[in-house]
């Protein structure tokens, strides 16, 4: 057997993703590691239901933003209070994009990865 065990985004200011990632989605921390040296910080965001966790990787040194290419890839979170975040999402002012017709929309996060938020069918 295989399973799925987390996704990896490097981010840039841990502590505004680690905000940005409670907030606006109701992710916390469920475990952390520390390079001996100091050179990075790995932080596993869970949402307290599944299993699978959000790797944030942040390396200390690194000052430039992170070249995300044409974005064609994102995480995606289902949900059945869909109103309700879409709401919520709205007031922050992180939804990037909407498609009504597919009853989706996504969200960016602070280095521009997109979250794409899918009703429960």
């Amino acid at each position: 057997m295989i399973k799925f065990n987390h996704f990896n985004f490097n981010v840039l200011d841990l502590e505004k993703s680690l905000k940005f990632y409670k907030d606006a989605l109701g992710l916390t921390p469920v475990r952390e590691k520390t390079a001996s040296d100091g050179s990075f910080k790995l932080v596993y965001l869970g949402d307290g239901i599944t299993e699978f966790t959000l790797e944030l990787t942040y390396l200390t040194d690194r000052k430039e933003p992170y070249n995300l290419g044409e974005c064609e890839f994102h995480l995606a979170f289902h949900t059945d209070e869909y109103d309700a975040w879409h709401e919520k999402h709205k007031e922050m002012g992180i939804i990037c994009f909407e498609n009504p017709g597919m009853g989706i929309y996504f969200i960016s996060d602070p280095d521009g990865y997109w979250i794409e938020i899918v009703p429960e069918r």
